[in-house]
């Protein structure tokens, strides 16, 4: 996922995916029982389950798993899940549920990963479950804050000690469509694109796109197109020697606009963004 993306289209996927809204349904340690099995077609929740002892299966759409001590399995949200024993050494596991939603999306229909991993440190996750689970027990005010911590946590470590990790971007028609519309603004960043322009790539009317488009990435077109060059600004600024004209010139703005659009973006004027730059040591004397 990482390697086929130029550095803008990491900063907005990663911003976008961290506008996932939680809400942690269950969370317990369970012994399950013998007649612990249940079919779930088109579940509207996430499982999460980490083995710590016994044996069982969970199937997710078509696939039937194993789990063994030690793994961690995700059951995203939106699939067909199922889950039994097979004798009566039965699973003790760590569990929750919990729900994570991008708009009317489930975050992993988005992105989409392996349903398991074989955990790095069993023992810390077993004290992160005990801190969840207590948590989601807890009547203190901030209980809620903590126990999201900790279920971000579990969804950012997840996927990053993922074996497959991609984004889904056929997941809605929407998707597929704002895609296209982005990846033209990236590669027209410098021209002055209109609002027509890129409901006609999106086969919207103008005035439905505009909505379309903030629900889907937060900014309005000029907002968003604005974001793209002061990422790139930021790039030029740290990585050449190009002055600030130059650089408000190559983005197609007249320098003064540039000037201030940079600062209400970043909140530093560009000299002193580009004051930042780590200072190269001279070691010639």
């Amino acid at each position: 996922m990482k390697n086929g993306m130029n550095a803008s289209e990491r900063t907005f996927w990663k911003k976008y995916l961290a506008k996932a809204k939680l809400d942690l349904s269950y969370a317990a340690y369970t012994k399950v029982q013998k007649s612990w099995t249940d079919e779930n077609p088109v579940c509207a929740f996430n499982r999460l389950y980490f083995i710590r002892e016994g044996e069982g299966y969970v199937r997710i759409g078509d696939q039937t798993y194993y789990p063994k001590p030690g793994d961690l399995y995700l059951l995203p949200a939106g699939s067909d899940q199922a889950y039994g024993t097979i004798s009566d050494n039965t699973f003790g596991k760590y569990w929750c549920h919990f729900s994570a939603k991008i708009g009317d999306l489930d975050l992993f229909q988005i992105l989409q990963t392996s349903p398991c991993l074989k955990v790095q440190n069993p023992e810390e996750l077993v004290t992160a479950f005990e801190q969840l689970i207590a948590y989601s027990q807890s009547e203190s005010l901030t209980s809620e804050f903590r126990a999201y911590s900790i279920l971000m946590t579990f969804i950012a470590d997840f996927i990053e000690q993922n074996q497959s990790v991609k984004l889904n971007l056929t997941s809605t028609p929407t998707f597929e469509k704002m895609n296209k519309v982005l990846i033209y603004m990236e590669q027209h960043i410098a021209d002055n694109v209109s609002v027509d322009t890129l409901s006609r790539i999106a086969h919207y009317h103008p005035n439905y796109f505009i909505n379309a488009f903030k629900q889907f990435t937060g900014y309005s077109p000029i907002q968003y197109m604005n974001h793209l060059r002061s990422e790139k600004a930021k790039d030029l600024l740290m990585t050449t020697e190009l002055n600030v004209s130059q650089i408000a010139d190559a983005l197609g703005m007249e320098l003064s606009y540039f000037s201030r659009m940079f600062r209400e973006q970043t909140g530093f004027k560009p000299t002193a963004f580009r004051d930042l730059r780590p200072k190269t040591i001279d070691n010639s004397e």
